[in-house]
């Protein structure tokens, strides 16, 4: 079953409660999302730490329930 935008928004703002989370949809199928996660967390963290950051949130559903998230992440702007 695939996961809800909902469902991955929420793993996220758990794990990262001070994210700017917004997903997008791309296929219209539930399987393939975009991300733009924005977190102070993120803070002096290189792009891979980053996103391993958000696929920990997601404990474990990305290539199961999440087949594919094309993720942008950041730090705010200061």
């Amino acid at each position: 079953m695939p996961m809800k935008a909902n469902d991955i928004e929420r793993l996220i703002k758990e794990a990262l409660p001070d994210a700017t989370v917004e997903i997008r949809d791309l296929a219209g199928d539930g399987d393939h999302y975009a991300a733009t996660v924005i977190s102070a967390a993120f803070t002096g963290k290189n792009r891979v730490q980053q996103h391993q950051m958000v696929y920990k949130a997601l404990k474990g559903g990305m290539g199961g329930e999440l087949h594919a998230l094309a993720l942008q992440t950041s730090a705010p702007d200061a």
